[in-house]
């Protein structure tokens, strides 16, 4: 895979990743290939802010639409997939785009997966009781003790990741940070050139209001209260940012201000989880506003990529 030529277009949530890799692709004559966890899923459209035919322009975006919610996908699931849409795409003499947020996702695409345990039922009830019991700001000091590597890299509110640290570390009585700073070393998949897109936090954030405002006036209370009806509450996408949030609106009677107010919150919360994801990553090729993906000196690079892939 290491001499098939990709360009990633990646960063936080809701700065306009898909809008500017639609004009990149319209540019450049490309595909895009899908790399958000919640856009797989059918029905997961307004809340996830899926591209709608319209939006695409006529530019074939693949991997999202893919799954039922019943139907998980995970990280070394959807690089099977990946990896097949990105050799379809260059046998047709046509450069692929990586498009999303989903850092693990596009870590198991490029430098592939970790070797590392299975989870452990027992073991990570037992941690994520602790975490109840002690806290977040406990339970990261706790890894920051056992696995620096890892601390330095997850969001002490991230329990997800830092429970998953502490219970491989518990297994093995290895750091699972030892294990990924070796695997990062390791020789990439592809070619890859990477651009993480950010603004500044006072423009993220007022993007952020208007985008979940704009949800709200497309009817993700409905999308969310057909979703429940369809599959029930206990399918994992509607763990989701907003989703979640939705649901809790439908089911337990949190008022729409509150609500509107939670997804805001929760969506800067991942927002920062994915900065700190990318933060340190020796793979990027380069950290700019949106727009000026589009700036001269980078499509200069883009193309050369494209030159190369056809």
């Amino acid at each position: 895979m290491a001499a098939l030529p990709i360009v990633v277009v990646t960063g936080p949530t809701g700065v306009g990743k898909t809008r500017v890799a639609v004009e990149l692709a319209r540019r450049c004559g490309a595909e895009l290939i899908g790399a958000d966890s919640v856009q797989v899923y059918r029905g997961f459209d307004i809340g996830s802010s899926k591209p709608r035919t319209d939006e695409l322009q006529g530019v074939l975006h693949h991997l999202i639409d893919i799954r039922e919610p019943e139907d998980v996908l995970d990280a070394a699931s959807y690089a099977q997939l990946a990896d097949q849409a990105i050799a379809a795409v260059h046998a047709r003499g046509k450069l692929a785009i990586v498009v999303g947020g989903t850092g693990l996702w596009l870590r198991a695409l490029l430098q592939g997966l970790v070797d590392a345990p299975a989870v452990d039922a027992r073991l990570r009830a037992e941690i994520e009781q602790q975490w109840g019991r002690q806290g977040a700001a406990v339970m990261h000091a706790r890894l920051a003790a056992v696995d620096a590597w890892s601390a330095q890299r997850i969001h002490p509110n991230d329990k997800l990741r830092v429970v998953r640290a502490l219970e491989v570390y518990s297994q093995t009585g290895r750091p699972l940070g030892a294990a990924r700073s070796a695997h990062a070393l390791g020789s990439p998949r592809y070619r890859a050139l990477t651009f993480v897109l950010d603004l500044p936090s006072v423009h993220h954030q007022e993007r952020v209001r208007t985008r979940t405002q704009a949800m709200l006036q497309q009817g993700l209370r409905a999308e969310v209260a057909g979703l429940l009806a369809k599959h029930g509450g206990a399918v994992r996408p509607l763990q989701a940012v907003g989703y979640k949030q939705m649901a809790a609106h439908l089911t337990q009677g949190v008022s729409e201000q509150e609500t509107e107010a939670a997804i805001v919150h929760a969506t800067l919360v991942y927002a920062r989880r994915q900065r700190t994801w990318w933060r340190s990553d020796a793979g990027v090729y380069a950290r700019v506003a949106p727009d000026a993906l589009l700036n001269a000196q980078n499509l200069v690079a883009i193309e050369a990529l494209r030159d190369v892939a056809s």
